[in-house]
């Protein structure tokens, strides 16, 4: 498996095939639902929600507008608090520092915390090519990997799995990665997690070096920070005697007072809880209390390019609550391994054509991927705009242009499939700098309505095929003006 899903087809062919799977659809649904619902609730318990909202937007904004100083901060903090600081630009480069280290502990065997930044460059798969095993702990993660499957949500992975199919994922893999499933398991969520616990505990007594992420990054102390509900994260981030944490830079926030307003909103968004049952925070490294050892691999991997766009670079505030996955009509109805990428649903329509470019035809489609209904905006609690950054995306995709890629400026060329599009915005541009052709059109539409098709021929037929098309008024409304002088003879 590829932590970025290479090889997938474009959205709408992998979309087409996920919503004939009515059990897919059935698990989404109910989850999604449930989540949601949960979360409505815990926000309007707050009577300064919005207020916090536009705190953790002015937080983040002012971060990424001096992110540079902010960076060479922590890793001055960390440094000096006894961690080590790497600093890797790409996937590879920090998927080779992460194996040397391992490797030099002389280890062939790891725990993980989840971490999307380390799906994010196919870390487990780098691993395991070097000789050593990775282990996920967190039950969702740990359901995906005996399963051989990929995560299809931000926040719980394994979504897409019912617990009977659970269930038989536990009695058929466990025994390959470990203490085997109990004999007689049934599909009850306490025996289920209960094989988990006795499955992954050995794990944690035995391990010696330990892989996470962080949600956030404190500058001015070189503190890390990891929000969980399970305790498997304090159990990865605690026992083994060496630690080492891949995270993307944009994960910085300057100050502890600053992580306050995150850690009321984290919570709320994304588990639908006042705090997280388990926040850990470490400081370097102290005699007696933790790993001896503490690693720290700061990953850009496409982030300062997408920095660089001053329109997408909101996608970077993303804090991971997932909440914009749960109200997305198009997520519900198509799962999240159609997107092609470890971050799925809205926030990845529009982060992994950033971070991965859209050379590709799976991430030329992600921008397209919604019905821009702006549900996503509405329940970020960082205000991230994912309607507009799709939009802006969408018309990199259909005319090229300028963009960031490498830290160098190159020139797209339009992706293939909308020299339509282009020809039809070039026909409407030319139309609306000339008032003359433009009325002349709207009389000729108005007189001619009566044989307008109701399906658009050619390409078109791909969007009239789900859309009914406007009727034509029998009149222009220019027209319509300049006979009622603007409707003060009531029309008539």
């Amino acid at each position: 498996m590829s932590g970025t899903f290479v090889g997938m087809p474009a959205f709408p062919e992998a979309a087409r095939e996920a919503v004939h799977d009515t059990t897919l659809r059935g698990n989404l649904r109910h989850a999604t639902h449930t989540i949601r619902a949960k979360r409505a609730r815990a926000v309007e318990e707050m009577s300064d929600w919005a207020a916090l909202r536009e705190a953790g937007k002015r937080i983040k904004d002012h971060t990424l507008r001096h992110l540079d100083r902010y960076l060479v901060q922590l890793e001055e903090a960390v440094t000096a608090a006894g961690g080590t600081v790497h600093w890797a630009a790409d996937a590879d480069e920090a998927n080779r520092i992460v194996t040397d280290l391992v490797r030099a502990t002389g280890e062939s065997e790891v725990v993980k915390v989840k971490s999307m930044a380390t799906q994010e460059i196919g870390l487990n798969e780098a691993l395991e090519a070097a000789g050593i095993r990775a282990y996920e702990t967190d039950l969702a993660e740990l359901i995906v990997q005996l399963g051989k499957d990929r995560p299809s949500h931000i926040l719980v992975p394994a979504i897409h799995r019912n617990r009977g199919e659970i269930r038989d994922i536990f009695r058929a893999e466990m025994a390959e990665w470990g203490r085997a499933a109990p004999e007689g398991l049934t599909d009850s969520p306490a025996e289920l997690a209960e094989a988990a616990r006795l499955h992954l505990r050995e794990k944690f007594l035995r391990a010696r070096v330990g892989v996470s992420g962080a949600n956030f990054m404190v500058a001015e102390t070189g503190t890390l920070v990891v929000v969980e509900s399970e305790g498997n994260g304090r159990m990865c981030l605690t026992l083994p005697e060496t630690l080492i944490s891949v995270v993307g830079i944009e994960k910085v926030v300057p100050t502890w007072r600053d992580l306050e307003v995150f850690l009321q909103t984290l919570p709320r968004s994304s588990t639908a809880e006042r705090m997280n049952p388990y926040t850990s925070t470490w400081t370097g490294t102290a005699d007696g209390d933790g790993p001896g050892t503490f690693h720290l691999v700061l990953l850009d991997n496409g982030r300062t390019d997408t920095l660089a766009d001053e329109v997408g670079r909101q996608a970077l505030r993303c804090i991971r609550c997932s909440a914009c996955l749960n109200v997305c009509p198009v997520y519900e109805r198509a799962g999240g391994h159609a997107y092609g990428s470890v971050y799925p649903g809205p926030i990845g329509a529009i982060l992994s054509p950033q971070l991965r470019g859209t050379g590709s035809e799976i991430d030329a489609s992600l921008p397209y991927a919604s019905s821009l209904c702006g549900a996503c905006y509405e329940v970020c609690p960082v205000a991230i705009d994912i309607p507009e950054v799709l939009v802006h995306l969408r018309e990199r995709v259909a005319q090229g242009g300028e963009v960031t890629r490498g830290g160098n400026k190159v020139v797209l060329r339009p992706a293939k499939g909308h020299a339509a599009e282009r020809a039809a915005m070039r026909a409407a541009r030319w139309a609306f700098a000339r008032p003359g052709a433009l009325r002349a059109g709207q009389r000729l539409a108005s007189r001619t309505r009566r044989l307008h098709p109701r399906t658009l021929p050619g390409p078109g037929r791909a969007w009239s095929g789900t859309r009914d098309l406007p009727q034509v008024p029998a009149e222009p409304f220019r027209d319509w003006w300049q006979r009622t002088q603007g409707g003060k003879d009531g029309g008539k």
